[in-house]
């Protein structure tokens, strides 16, 4: 089977065809009938703005340029045969697309609050031109971020700090807006909630910064999160929580009310987590190394053992052979935890490859991490951090990946248990150009939009091409010489619908 073909933008072609004869249907008991299945796997890449890492690649870029910079990580995405791109807008409080709520960033524009000239929204522009790819797009949100030490312009009077000072706190070189105020979940929602109303976008996505990472003082003393306010006066209300666990249970409740108000809104649209890639040293007892329980408050495992998550992308940025911490090992372990049944799509570093450090990887280790993927029965898939490497091709990693783990096309896997209406068998009228070309116009059963086409034609009497089209696309180019047509409408739940199978021949 060829790859998946996404369709960048096609035309209804309206001039020039001609009804043809009516082309019988194909009973799905003739083995010809049936074509292959399409592959599911997620294949994702990190797109990072904070301190400028992946794009824009400096603040205050000429829009043009921006917008071409844009293209091109989702075009290579397109060509390195991934199939989902999670595009950071919310690095610090801020916004890299139009909000009513939060000022623009100064990653894109050079200036917090400062609009972008002439407007547009990448947000709008990214999930337009991702769809045109058969590429999810996934919006990638910090919660509790206020202020990065790479920020260089002044907060603006819209931003949290400037609005509500008491919310944020000062935190070795960072601003941090406190976990412990109802006030600071109640904004986080608010602004992703927002998005999700607003945009197109396929998921939601917070990685793995909730408490800070610890910072130290001059002397190397651990500089404690500056909360005391925030837990007197739950305690003074009558909690009874230590302070730790009191911690946790404010992370705890941000991730359960994303879940469920991200499902509230729009039922297909995914939220996923990105923790760091160790729950607690000794789980499982080969582990050691740092505690995210304990430093970062958060407990990782709770999240998906009760279900609060579409997927989730543990940070397994060690290779397969490390001794401490295994990558196929931790896959396993977390696997282990997943008794509501959700994706597991771990994280992989994979911009380690060529990187300046004395322990660079080539990037067969890469490739070696998504086969352990492959060989873990409850994982399926992997989102590669970040854009960059792919962009530099760095030890060709781009052109390998695009060549053998990933040369043959995956549809995301579907998540059945979002409620999403099914679809039934689409109504596909076949069209004919005088040059013996065939146009397949396509309409869902109850007139309704998929989420996309997918598309397969038999062409030789024995070889399938497959290809991907977005769902509000009418007409699909079909080859002369094709003899057998299947479709099948996907929905938002990633849930193929039955077949509609046409016989254009025998």
């Amino acid at each position: 089977m060829l790859p998946l073909m996404p369709s960048l933008s096609l035309p209804t072609l309206a001039l020039g065809l001609a009804l043809a004869a009516v082309p019988e249907p194909c009973p799905l008991t003739d083995a010809s009938c049936i074509p292959p299945s399409v592959a599911r796997e997620f294949r994702g890449m990190w797109v990072a703005s904070v301190d400028n890492i992946d794009w824009p690649s400096k603040p205050g870029l000429p829009v043009a340029v921006a917008k071409r910079e844009l293209l091109t990580i989702l075009e290579r995405a397109r060509l390195s045969g991934l199939n989902a791109v999670i595009l950071q807008v919310r690095p610090s409080g801020d916004a890299l697309y139009a909000s009513s709520i939060e000022p623009w960033s100064e990653y894109l524009t050079g200036a917090q609050g400062r609009a972008p000239s002439p407007r547009w929204d990448p947000l709008a522009f990214a999930v337009d031109e991702a769809h045109k790819r058969g590429l999810e797009l996934h919006a990638w949100f910090n919660p509790y971020r206020a202020r990065h030490p790479s920020a260089e312009t002044p907060q603006s009077a819209r931003h949290l700090s400037r609005r509500m000072p008491a919310l944020v706190k000062p935190y070795g070189k960072h601003l941090w807006m406190d976990p412990g105020e109802d006030a600071v979940r109640e904004q986080t929602l608010r602004v992703i909630l927002d998005v999700v109303k607003r945009y197109d976008i396929d998921g939601v996505h917070i990685d793995d910064y909730f408490y800070p990472y610890k910072e130290k003082d001059r002397r190397g003393n651990t500089i404690e999160f500056p909360d005391s306010a925030s837990y007197a006066r739950y305690r003074f209300a009558g909690g009874m929580l230590g302070r730790e666990d009191w911690r946790r249970q404010n992370v705890d409740r941000l991730v359960e009310a994303l879940y469920h108000g991200i499902h509230d809104v729009k039922p297909w649209v995914k939220f996923g987590v990105s923790p760091f890639g160790i729950w607690r040293p000794g789980f499982p007892s080969v582990v050691s190394g740092f505690d995210a329980y304990t430093e970062l408050y958060a407990d990782a495992r709770r999240w998906l053992q009760e279900g609060w998550v579409d997927y989730f992308a543990p940070q397994l940025y060690w290779s397969v052979s490390s001794a401490a911490q295994p990558y196929p090992t931790l896959l396993r372990w977390w696997a282990e935890q997943n008794q509501y049944g959700r994706h597991i799509w771990p994280g992989n570093y994979t911009s380690r490859i060529g990187d300046s450090s004395r322990t660079a990887w080539r990037s067969a280790e890469i490739l070696a991490q998504i086969d352990a993927t492959r060989a873990e029965a409850g994982a399926t898939g992997n989102i590669h951090f970040s854009a960059k490497v792919f962009l530099q091709d760095r030890d060709s990693i781009a052109s390998r990946v695009a060549t053998s783990a990933y040369a043959e096309p995956a549809l995301v896997p579907p998540s059945p248990w979002m409620d999403v209406v099914p679809h039934e068998a689409p109504k596909v009228e076949l069209r004919r150009a005088a040059r013996g070309a065939w146009t397949a116009r396509l309409t869902s059963a109850d007139g309704s939009v998929p989420k996309w086409w997918l598309v397969q034609v038999r062409v030789d009497s024995a070889r399938w091409v497959s290809r991907v089209v977005r769902g509000s696309t009418r007409d699909v180019p079909i080859v002369a010489a094709a003899d057998r047509v299947a479709v099948r409408a996907v929905d938002r739940a990633a849930v193929e619908g039955p077949m509609q199978v046409l016989k254009l021949r025998d």
